[in-house]
């Protein structure tokens, strides 16, 4: 394992000021075959006072509270050494030892980490192979604060001495690239957000308000959390200074700075407040939150400070609110409470101060950090082995992977000299249970173990905190057991904290600025609806569907057309079997009456046609009645087309022959002897019904009967089924054929007015042509002006309406002389007629 020039280069100018490295102040060791380096914060220098000479240092436990728990967690490494050296299955026949060394918080991490790494001779020479180095610890347990950890690593990844932080939250130290010997027994930063998240989801609380300290550990939280919410909103942010952070400040700036934070919180509308900062600046915190009478806010502590007992003893706090906190899982340790007030038990433990210089530094010999520690005995209790288990397990995954790599049996082990690299291996491949808890590593150096959450509580002795929840980190789920929370709001509930109520049903969310909790409510519109997956928008109903305003979900329109039990369809229907009736009628009177002069001057075998077309003309009334289908719509845009065709057809070459008779034959012989010949009646028919089919087979194909719905304007609930989306063209081109021979028949009828008077028939087919042309005058306006379900209806009465006025206007004449005028169907009237008619002429 070799080290670049530009790493010895950066080792070298870090000693070349000593020709060795002294010894740290504050220093505890306990001499044993193998050593662990111990990093532990009990001063406090340049953060919470002025800065002092190494000569004017006192003892940090009775300066600052805090340090009481740094010396619990001292006490918990030399628990699990003295533990691991008096137990036989672990180590057996091997002593560990440890060199504890005090990195007063944040300022004295360098020299501390290169003592570890000196030589026993206290000298670290500068070499470009370090694989046989062997430094003074075989691997370093801490330091507690992130940024502390960070600068550790740096210097134990260039020697790979493996390094297991107990507190360090930091993300930076899951980056095994960088930091190939971080390793840590407290889950990451990117765990406690995730907790916080979950817990703000579970009580729906989507409106807070986020305070960090200005230092790396709250900068890096609150990057994480702004990454992660991306659910909830944050009302504002705050920067809560660290006090003594500079030393020019007087203090008077620091209160100022925190009296204007609390005072924005006092005003917001936001109800929870989450902080994210070490707990050194903490207590003047409160002590402000308190003086400004606040008593309704939900404060989420991060892990620094959960379970800090100075900030928990601060005089009334119980009166801000309610405070959460996320803190590492609880796993009670056997003896640490006992062993953690006692003083030294063992002869090779030796505690090493400047005597020197007449100050009294706190070691575990020193009497008023024991004493101090006495006192807070019962709140140290409280907070449950926590970080102690984290110092605890650290201990005992180098333990493990020392036995492994001496290849320990049950009665002994293989002593021999051991290199960092080699316990760096061994450290990744641990894997054992301890006090019912797994301890192993991922990739990144994470345990398996996770946070809770608890809250702080004042009313039951000796436990200042109780478990709220538990969070599952490979689920994601956090287990909130709501039975046990005490609110401090009125009737103990938990209350909201929210930037705007939830909208009412059918109501869409217009946002207020850019955050996505802040909104008002705005009705849908009539004909869109509100879905649960987009609450900002709301979507256009489906074509066949509707919705009243304010609405969630759409109703299916009601669709509209002539129903068989409608009234209009009963007349339709009565009008229809009238005139099949009638038809049917003249059917029978003409067959009785077939070889009459009348019936041979209507037409003759052309009249059976005609009437054959109205019977079928009416009976395509039906297809105007009941729910359109393909086939409806397709009788309904041929049948009566075809039929009332064939009859204007017939009554058309019926006034042609009469013409030809009585002038063509006269004037131009030959050609009525060719009509007469070809029987141009029949062909005229037939021609005619061709070409119409072919129209017909036309429209079909550029508008197909299919069916389909259309909106009405006036009433948007309401959907028209109708046979075809372009029915104006339809009917216009359908019926432009039957107006140009409506127009023949009419100019043949007026030329034949002075023919005689049993063959003059021009008044009726006026009568005809005209209800002809009126009615579909009549649809083409109601078309232009309506839509939808009263053109169809229209349409059904125009059909019947031109069926009637051939019905009544051609043929009822007729069947008027068949049955009540006799003696006018008889040859010799006709004959009379016809020598009227020729007297006239002559």
């Amino acid at each position: 394992m070799r080290f670049t020039g530009l790493v010895a280069a950066c080792v070298g100018a870090l000693v070349a000021a000593a020709a060795s490295i002294t010894t740290p102040a504050s220093h505890f060791h306990l001499a044993g075959d193998y050593i662990l380096g111990g990093l532990f914060s009990l001063h406090a220098e340049a953060v919470g006072r002025p800065h002092l000479s190494p000569a004017q240092e006192v003892p940090i436990c009775k300066m600052y509270n805090l340090k009481v728990v740094s010396y619990s967690y001292l006490q918990a490494m030399r628990f699990a050494v003295e533990e691991i050296n008096k137990a036989s299955s672990l180590l057996p026949g091997v002593r560990l030892g440890y060199e504890m060394v005090d990195v007063c918080y944040l300022t004295n991490t360098i020299h501390p980490i290169l003592y570890f790494l000196s030589n026993n001779r206290s000298l670290l020479d500068i070499e470009t192979n370090y694989t046989q180095y062997r430094p003074r610890v075989v691997a370093v347990i801490g330091p507690d604060s992130s940024q502390a950890a960070v600068t550790a690593a740096f210097l134990l990844s260039q020697f790979l001495v493996p390094q297991i932080t107990y507190s360090a939250t930091t993300e930076y130290l899951g980056n095994p690239k960088v930091f190939p010997v971080a390793f840590r027994t407290i889950p990451s930063a990117e765990q406690q957000i995730a907790v916080m998240l979950r817990l703000l989801q579970h009580f729906k609380w989507n409106w807070f308000i986020v305070l960090a300290s200005d230092d790396e550990y709250g900068q890096q939280n609150l990057q994480l959390l702004r990454a992660q919410a991306t659910r909830s909103c944050i009302a504002f942010q705050e920067t809560i200074p660290v006090q003594g952070k500079d030393p020019h400040d007087s203090g008077n700036s620091t209160q100022e700075w925190i009296s204007s934070i609390v005072t924005k919180i006092n005003r917001s509308t936001a109800k929870v407040v989450i902080i994210l900062s070490l707990e050194l600046a903490l207590p003047t915190f409160f002590r402000e939150v308190i003086r400004q009478e606040m008593t309704d806010v939900v404060w989420i502590a991060a892990e620094a400070w959960s379970i800090d007992p100075t900030t928990h003893g601060v005089a009334n706090i119980s009166s801000v609110g309610t405070i959460f906190g996320v803190a590492v899982q609880e796993v009670p340790v056997p003896g640490m409470d006992d062993f953690r007030v006692r003083g030294p038990s063992h002869p090779g433990e030796v505690g090493e101060g400047q005597a020197a210089s007449g100050a009294v530094t706190c070691n575990q010999e020193c009497n008023d950090c024991l004493a101090e520690a006495c006192s807070y005995d019962k709140s140290l209790r409280g907070t449950g082995d926590r970080i102690n288990f984290n110092v605890y397990s650290a201990v005992y995954v180098v333990a493990h992977a020392l036995h492994q790599l001496l290849r320990c049996s049950a009665t002994r082990c293989d002593r021999r000299e051991i290199y960092p690299w080699e316990l760096l291996k061994e450290i990744h491949k641990v894997n054992f249970t301890l006090l019912r808890t797994v301890i192993n590593f991922d990739q990144k150096g994470d345990p398996p173990n996770g946070f809770e959450v608890i809250q702080w509580q004042w009313n039951v002795p000796g436990q200042p905190f109780k478990k709220i929840a538990s969070y599952n980190s490979l689920q994601g789920r956090l287990d909130v057991n709501e039975k046990i929370i005490t609110w401090h709001t009125k009737n103990n509930t938990a209350p909201q904290s929210i930037c705007s109520e939830q909208c009412e049903a059918g109501h869409k969310k217009k946002l207020i600025g850019m955050l996505t909790c802040c909104f008002e409510c705005v009705q849908c519109e009539a004909g869109t609806f509100l879905n649960s997956s987009n609450s900002f928008t709301c979507q256009e109903c489906p074509l066949d569907m509707w919705s009243e305003p304010g609405k969630e979900e759409c109703f299916t329109k009601q669709l509209l057309y002539i129903h068989w039990g409608d009234a209009i369809s009963i007349v339709l229907l009565s009008l229809s079997t009238l005139g099949l009736l009638a038809t049917l009628w003249t059917l029978a009177l003409f067959t009785r009456h077939s070889a009459t002069p009348v019936v041979k001057s209507a037409g003759g075998r052309l009249c059976f046609l005609m009437i054959a077309s109205l019977a079928a003309g009416f009976c395509s009334a039906l297809f105007f009645v009941g729910r359109p289908t393909e086939l409806v719509c397709f009788g309904r845009q041929t049948v009566f087309s075809l039929c009332f065709t064939t009859c204007i057809a017939c009554i058309t070459v019926r006034s042609f022959q009469i013409i030809c008779v009585f002038k063509m034959a006269a004037q131009l012989p030959r050609a009525y002897d060719a009509w007469r010949k070809y029987d141009g009646q029949r062909v005229f028919v037939a021609v005619v019904l061709v070409i119409k089919v072919f129209i017909v087979a036309l429209n079909i194909y550029f508008n197909k009967p299919v069916p389909f719905r259309t909106r009405v304007s006036d009433d948007p609930a309401i959907l028209i089924l109708m046979c075809n989306q372009d029915y104006r063209a339809t009917t216009v081109f359908n019926n432009a054929f039957d107006m140009s021979l409506c127009f023949l028949c009419f100019c043949f009828a007026y030329m034949g007015k002075a023919l005689p008077k049993s063959y003059n028939e021009a008044k009726y087919i006026t009568l005809c042509m005209t209800g002809y042309f009126g009615s579909w005058v009549a649809l083409f306006l109601v078309m232009s002006i309506f839509e939808g379900f009263v053109v169809i209806v229209f349409e059904a009465a125009t059909v019947l309406s031109n069926l009637f006025s051939i019905c009544v206007g051609y043929f009822g004449p007729k069947c008027y002389i068949l049955y009540f005028h006799p003696e006018r169907n008889t040859t010799a009237f006709f004959q009379d007629a016809i020598q009227s008619y020729t007297m006239r002429q002559e």
